[in-house]
């Protein structure tokens, strides 16, 4: 029993001093802490380096004369078309074109059977000379009768029964020969030629046909002639169109030149000019008919082809380019950043106009004097300073490949 309370006394002791020995160890390192955070702590706080002075590239605008074009889809259509339908009714004995072909202006193109109209005509001219003989003597009764009359060897009457006679068969005489006249036409007509040159249709009527004339126009359709050189071109433009190019009449502009592409051609290689506007504007769309005219030489050009024209309305001015990469947008306005003399950077508001080869021109906002930055243009800031290195805008001009559909070309052109 006393062995035992002897150890349960002595062990608390122990313990007691095992605590107070540490003690200071703790305090210890609670400082050597606290002197390292506070040594971290004022690194953390010390002043940053000064970034660098952002490096740009600036350029002045290029200035160059252009000309403003309008872009218009439309068709191709002949400068003049024409039915072929038969004057006369008779049998086709003769079909002498080929289908497609070009033919020129008075080239036979169907023979009708002349036999009836031949037979006719020989009729008519018979008959002529059944009137010229009654002619002849009606005047000669009539001269005989005027030889009497003074010495009242004939009646007065009966001289102008013989003077009205002669009236009628001279009257008789210029019926026959009209009717020589028709019958010789009707045989003409027996031989249908071409009222103008150009491009033929296929025949609608073979060799062996019957086919019937009319007055009213709606004989039997025979074929149809396109003449297409020239050919014209037909588009609708928008009533702002109409009143640009009347205000360029009205001061004396030229007719407005106009380029043309087919659908699988790459540059505007057809060349014409306005020629007519209709005489008035589409109620309900508020559109105008107008066309070009465009040569046509190698008859290449065919009706009903569409293509991509642009019509130079705006005639030639002097623009200032700037490539599309230095334009930004501060809200609802576009800006050019500029940098002066000093450094500092600018932003400008400006008006843009069509792209040109690859730059856009500018309208107003600028002057050829600014240096625009075109490079480095995320580390320019409005109102921070930079170091500015001169470069310079060119145009950009794509070369399109032969046989792609581009999309609608750009509104204006580097004037040649």
């Amino acid at each position: 029993m006393n062995m035992i309370s002897t150890i349960d006394v002595a062990e608390p002791a122990a313990r007691v001093r095992r605590a107070r020995l540490r003690r200071p160890l703790i305090a210890f390192s609670a400082i050597a802490v606290g002197l390292a955070g506070l040594g971290l702590a004022t690194r953390n706080h010390a002043a940053p380096p000064a970034p660098p002075t952002p490096v740009v590239m600036v350029a002045a605008p290029l200035v160059r004369p252009v000309a403003e074009w309008d872009d218009f889809i439309g068709r191709f259509e002949p400068s003049r078309t024409v039915e072929i339908r038969p004057r006369i009714s008779g049998q086709v004995v003769g079909v002498h074109f080929a289908d497609g072909a070009f033919v020129r202006q008075g080239q036979l193109l169907f023979t009708i059977d002349p036999r009836p109209f031949a037979a006719a005509l020989a009729e008519a001219r018979a008959n002529l000379a059944g009137a010229r003989s009654d002619l002849a003597l009606a005047r000669s009764d009539y001269d005989r009768a005027q030889r009497l009359l003074p010495d009242n060897a004939i009646s007065r009457s009966e001289a102008e029964r013989l003077k009205a006679r002669v009236e009628a068969t001279a009257a008789a005489l210029a019926a026959a020969e009209a009717r020589v006249r028709e019958r010789a036409l009707d045989l003409e007509f027996t031989q249908v030629r071409a009222p103008i040159a150009g491009r033929i249709s296929n025949r609608r009527v073979d060799s062996g046909n019957l086919v019937s004339a009319s007055e009213s126009g709606s004989g039997t359709l025979l074929t149809v002639i396109n003449a297409v050189d020239p050919i014209y071109f037909s588009f609708d433009a928008s009533e702002a169109l109409f009143l640009k190019m009347k205000r360029a009449a009205a001061s004396g502009a030229a007719p407005s030149a106009a380029e043309i592409r087919l659908q699988d051609e790459g540059d505007y290689r057809w060349h014409g000019r306005l020629d007519f506007t209709d005489n008035g504007l589409d109620a309900h769309s508020g559109t105008i008919r107008a066309r070009a005219i465009v040569a046509n030489a190698g008859r290449f050009l065919t009706p009903g082809m569409f293509g991509n024209m642009r019509l130079s309305t705006g005639g030639t001015s002097t623009a200032l380019l700037v490539p599309d990469a230095a334009i930004g947008t501060d809200q609802a306005r576009k800006i050019v950043l500029t940098v002066g003399r000093d450094g500092v950077v600018t932003a400008k508001p400006v008006e843009l106009g069509p792209v040109v080869d690859g730059l856009r021109v500018v309208r107003s906002g600028l002057t050829p004097a600014d240096r625009i930055v075109v490079a480095g243009i995320q580390s320019a800031m409005p109102g921070s300073k930079v170091v500015a290195h001169s470069g310079r805008i060119a145009p950009e001009t794509p070369a399109a490949a032969p046989g792609v559909d581009l999309p609608p070309s750009a509104e204006a052109t580097l004037a040649r």
